[in-house]
């Protein structure tokens, strides 16, 4: 009897001697246990379990802000597995991702399962690899109260601003609309930036190109004209130009100076959050959200086949260029073995963070540099490879040394002319052998090239002169990746924010994404406008990057979070009594026009609805004639396409039933037609191609264009990208309060993913 209690006492002090391992996500707990072997419990809360309540403010304003945290809907069964996995074991490792939000899961999951006779640790994962995790597990650390506080203290003031000002504008603008600290910012950025491209005035100016060669040579150059008469040219109209291009018609070119310099373009460091996002969007047209969500999955760990599952990446929310001496070692025997001992620099190339940044994390890197792209190619779908392999080139090309160019600037006379013509050739790739960066809005032809061999004195040949009328050009619209860029040179929200703030901003409607660029929405303008004006403050592009300031202080312990928050709080209570009171009431107002009812002859108005501003008639209900306001906002907005009819743009306007396409010469030209996803009807036979439509209830659905003869429609939006799983032409994507649902619209098939 003895023999059999001694037993079973050995039994259950070999299961109280596992640890408890706790992540956020399902994918890493797959990795983790092939790992970890029998070792640990390995369970994942699959994100908060606890957060704000929905339906109410959730802060106690007269308390000192505390918060009140519910369970979130669902999370009770997570929550009961993970207390009942806490009584087997005495250590428990809270091991969410390595920042703010993972601190305030693993807090939330302390609170829920420990208790006085546990051992808590903290456990950070910068890269899921074998030996990382059981380094962090045998060095295992403390919540970190402060990091906890930064993030509870971000969470509130969101809360604070976005469930006190989002119902003034249910009341003054439309039901339904929301306010977001630091979204409505960048919505601000886009407005202003919009509003300097429609104030723009173009100026004229000219430029007179000469076309040249040299006696002993067949091939020419262009050189441009750069001074005349001693002074730096200006020609503002085409009178200027070819007034000094008869003047050199026949006069004598040749060679006054040439000028030859070695110029050097150094290699970028590793990538942070934000520089990955905006180098992923511009050279593999992944929007900011894709790129982290596939990043996530490269960090949690890819089934490699014999070699196991390993995380290949690190950490991929950070903004530190700081890079381990082991991984630099690696990336220098690499580079050696692959391009010679040319490529290696004497010394590491070390790379300095921007001001503020969270030296813990390391910069985005390859967790190995023996995980080659064409190495493991064949375990990755097609966008994990290109993600990856835009890493691992930007790693490793952060450790070779400078490109070398070799410059020439050819100055040539002509009478009381100076051309000028520049050349470039290189003179030794270094790190451009492996990886160049992409740009954001560059010109076709920008790229320099390689100028005739010339001599001082050489006499040339004219071969033209060539006027050309140019405009100054507007600032540009923001992609996603000038965005980021704008948002991070501002210090407007961090490395785990960018993605969220970009997709909300689109979500809410209050901007569009066209040709890969922003541009606010009517609803956009309406809504930044009134904010500005009642919010001056809070919705301050410099406020918000020094709250995001103070918010980095709470985390490093350098500010208390309740006195944050009371010093953001009194001035923005003053701006909302007031605005409760003084707002405009946009839904309401009725702007008179001079535009005339063409059924009762009375004065139209201009008023606010669903779908914009409309012009109605004043004598409304006795005359309830409606039109749309002409080139108003998103009412008319140019596209690529062509007017089948007459060959004029087409232009994306509101009506009735939903968006449609209209010809731009309009009133001439009423052809119209629905607007087009780009997406092929997936029935068998049909050529036909899905449109939006709108049911007369108001609701947006999607179908063929050969309607009658195809019948085949979807509520959801289709998207023009195939199935991962199952490889069907499309998926189809769905808003809803938890972000962006893309799933396959076979129902066998069953893939779905959450943004």
């Amino acid at each position: 009897m003895n023999e059999e209690k001694s037993t079973e006492k050995r039994g259950i002090e070999k299961k109280m001697s596992k640890g408890l391992v706790v992540v956020e996500s399902p994918a890493k707990v797959k990795t983790l246990e092939k790992f970890l072997g029998g070792e640990y419990l390995i369970k994942a809360s699959v994100g908060h379990i606890k957060d704000l309540p929905d339906d109410e403010l959730g802060v106690d304003l007269e308390n000192n802000f505390q918060p009140l945290y519910v369970t979130i809907s669902g999370k009770g069964k997570i929550i009961r597995e993970l207390k009942k996995a806490s009584k087997e074991v005495k250590n428990i490792y809270l091991g969410p991702d390595p920042d703010r939000e993972g601190e305030a899961i693993a807090w939330h999951i302390a609170e829920e399962i420990g208790n006085g006779n546990k051992n808590i640790y903290r456990v950070l994962f910068n890269e899921i690899t074998q030996k990382a995790v059981v380094d962090a597990l045998r060095h295992p650390g403390k919540l970190q109260q402060s990091k906890y506080e930064a993030q509870q203290a971000r969470r509130i003031l969101d809360r604070l601003v976005g469930y006190q000002v989002s119902p003034i504008l249910w009341e003054k603008v439309r039901r339904g609309l929301s306010a977001g600290r630091v979204q409505s910012v960048a919505v601000r950025i886009i407005c202003e930036r919009e509003r300097e491209i429609q104030h723009f005035v173009p100026e004229e100016y000219w430029s007179l190109t000469a076309t040249l060669k040299g006696k002993d040579s067949s091939l020419s150059f262009d050189a441009k004209l750069n001074k005349w008469k001693g002074k730096k040219v200006k020609m503002v109209n085409e009178v200027d130009a070819l007034a000094i291009k008869k003047s050199l018609e026949s006069v004598p070119y040749s060679v006054l100076k040439i000028v030859q310099q070695e110029k050097q373009r150094h290699p970028l460091p590793p990538f942070i959050t934000s520089r990955l996002q905006q180098e992923a969007f511009r050279k593999l047209s992944f929007p900011a959200q894709k790129t982290m969500w596939i990043a996530q999955k490269l960090y949690e760990g890819v089934d490699l086949g014999n070699m196991g599952t390993v995380g290949l990446i690190t950490y991929m929310r950070t903004d530190s260029v700081r890079t381990s001496t082991e991984a630099i070692q690696q990336a220098r025997r690499w580079i050696k073995d692959r391009f010679g001992e040319a490529y290696l620099p004497p010394k590491p190339n070390v790379y300095k963070s921007r001001r503020g940044a969270q030296e813990a994390h390391e910069a985005i890197r390859p967790t190995s540099i023996e995980f080659e792209p064409d190495r493991i190619k064949d375990f990755l779908d097609k966008d994990q490879k290109a993600l990856y392999k835009l890493i691992w080139d930007r790693f490793v090309a952060s450790q070779m040394p400078s490109a070398k160019f070799l410059q020439t600037t050819a100055e040539i006379k002509a009478d009381d002319a100076i051309f000028v013509a520049t050349g470039s050739v290189p003179v030794f790739s270094g790190f451009m052998a492996l990886y160049t960066e992409g740009e954001d809005n560059r010109e076709n032809g920008d790229q320099e090239k390689a100028l005739p061999p010339l001599s001082e004195g050489e006499v040339l040949e004219l071969l033209a002169l060539t006027p050309k009328q140019h405009f100054t050009q507007p600032p540009y619209r923001f992609s996603e990746a000038t965005l980021i860029r704008e948002l991070e040179e501002r210090g407007i929200g961090r490395p785990s924010t960018y993605a969220t703030i970009l997709s909300t901003i689109k979500e809410k409607g209050y901007v569009g994404f066209e040709k890969g660029k922003f541009f606010p929405t009517e609803l956009g303008f309406v809504v930044n406008d009134l904010l500005v004006v009642n919010f001056p403050d809070i919705f301050d592009v410099e406020f918000t990057a020094q709250m995001e300031e103070n918010l980095d202080k709470i985390e490093e312990g350098e500010r208390d979070w309740v006195e944050t928050l009371k010093e953001f709080y009194l001035p923005f209570q003053k701006d909302l009594e007031m605005a409760k009171v003084s707002m405009r009431d946009v839904k309401r107002e009725m702007i008179p026009t001079e535009a005339t009812c063409e059924r009762c002859g009375s004065k139209m108005v201009k008023r606010w609805g669903k779908r914009g501003y409309f012009l109605a008639c004043s004598s409304y209900p006795k005359c309830r004639f409606t039109r749309e306001v002409e080139g108003n906002g998103e009412n008319q907005r140019e596209t690529e396409a062509k007017c089948t009819k007459c060959g004029s743009p087409m232009v994306i306007k509101n009506g009735k039933f939903g968006r449609f396409l209209a010809c731009s010469n309009y009133p001439t030209c009423k052809w119209t037609q629905p607007l087009d996803t780009g997406v092929r009807c997936p029935q068998e036979g049909c050529q036909g191609t899905l449109v939006e439509r709108r049911t007369r209830k108001g609701r947006t659905f999607y179908s063929c264009t050969h309607y009658p003869r195809c019948t085949y429609a979807l509520w959801d939006k289709p998207i023009p990208e195939k199935c991962p799983q199952c490889g069907f032409p499309f998926l189809v994507e769905k808003q809803g309060k938890g972000g962006t649902l893309q799933r396959c619209p076979k129902k066998e098939c069953g893939y779905r993913h959450s943004e």
